[in-house]
Formats: structure tokens, sequence, C-alpha cells
């Protein structure tokens, strides 16, 4: 199949897995992650509906970014160091790999400087990983405290996680199920509104984004499923 098409079976596969699960379907954003891919394969997922696009690497989003045949919405999702911030501050809606209180006083700085406020999801390393970013389970909800005191240029949306990998998309769930009860305690904090509006859960990706809809994810990572396998160089 073509990517296009590749694209809409995703969300279709999405919008029953949301269905199954007694959600909306539009309450589910399918993210294109487009790491290693070229801006031509880019643009035949946009054709087909894509309008949001996740890139892993501050380079590959900047040599993509302004290069598609119509604008979309791009999302940072991988590894994000404080030297890199400033190149991307003015062009993501949305960072989803924060870890560390650092790390988000150097994005409130530049999103300051740049007269905006950077929406943010707290990465969790959900399986203990060494091989992973993301903070502790147990450390999601002082972080989030510190940054919301400490960060006003910034606004921490919720939450993202990456499983271990498994041998089904099944073995995912105990994780997805443990990210949700975090986000959902996180959900009864007594903390500002312009800077702490919970209502994201990114989760899931092309082997598992059934699974992470299920359990309630509301925003899923999905590239290989769409654009076929990596070509990594």
């Amino acid at each position: 199949m073509s990517i296009g098409e590749n694209y809409l079976e995703i969300v279709e596969r999405k919008n029953r897995a949301a269905v199954r699960s007694g959600r909306n379907p539009e309450d589910v954003l399918l993210l294109a992650v487009t790491k290693l891919h070229t801006v031509e394969e880019l643009d035949q997922a946009i054709s087909a509906g894509a309008t949001d696009v996740g890139e892993n690497r501050v380079q590959e989003l900047l040599e993509k970014y302004d290069r598609t045949a119509e604008p979309v919405r791009w999302h940072l999702i991988g590894h994000l160091q404080t030297n890199k911030v400033k190149n991307i501050i003015d062009k993501v809606v949305l960072i989803h790999s924060v870890d560390s209180l650092k790390l988000a006083k150097e994005i409130s700085k530049r999103a300051i400087a740049a007269d905006k406020v950077m929406d943010i999801l707290i990465e969790i390393n959900i399986g203990m990983e060494e091989s992973k970013s993301g903070v502790p389970a147990e450390d999601v909800e002082s972080l989030v405290k510190e940054i919301a005191a400490e960060c006003e240029g910034v606004r921490i949306r919720g939450v993202m996680c990456v499983p271990p990998i498994g041998e089904t998309s099944e073995d995912s769930r105990p994780y997805f199920k443990k990210t949700k009860a975090i986000f959902d305690n996180l959900k009864t904090l007594d903390l500002p509104q312009e800077r702490f509006l919970p209502d994201t859960l990114s989760m899931g990706m092309s082997g598992d984004f059934e699974v992470a809809v299920e359990e309630g994810a509301t925003i899923v990572r999905v590239g290989s499923s769409i654009f076929g396998k990596r070509n990594y160089r």
C-alpha cells in the first residue's frame, strides 16, 4: 500500500480502538513520526490528512521544517538537549520529552524571550530502563510541582511514555495502565491553570497504539506503520 493508504488505515484502526473503549475517536490525535523519512514521503501522509508531525531529532526537524507542501504542526518527541532548545522554540507546538527541571528552565527562558508559552509533556521512564530517558514514576509529581513553581514560560499539558519492547502489543498494556494512573493523579493537583493544564497523554507507537488508545492515550505516535521501515544511516 502507499503511504497515504497506510495513513488512512492507521486512522481507521485508531478510531475503532477508541470506539471499542467507549471514547470519541476525535479525542485521539494520530501523530505521524517521520524519523529518517523524507519530506516527499511526509507530503504523501499530509495529502491523506496528517496535520501533526513528530520528529525525534532537532536537526531533522530543522531540515524538514517549512519544506512540506502544506503547513503542519510540529512536535519534538525525542530527547532534547538544553543547548538545542533555542533552535526549535519557535517551531514546535509541543515538546513531549521533558525529564528535568534544568531542561524545563531552559525551555521557559527561551519561550519567554520568544514571547510565548511552550506546551510540554513530562516523559516518564515507565519501565525503568537504563537505555531510556525519562523521570521515574515516583518522581513525576514533584517535578511537575517544581516546574509549575519555577518556569513561567512553560505549561505542562500531561505526560508521555515509551514502554519496554514486548513480544506482543498486550505486553505494553500494564505500562500504559500505570502511566494513565499517574496522569489521572496529576489531574488532582491544585496548580495554576496557566502553568498546568493536564489534558494530554502521549503513548503508543506502531506496535501497540491500539492498546494505548484503549488505555486512554490522547496522542499516538506512529511512524513505521505509515512510512515503512526506516533507512538507518
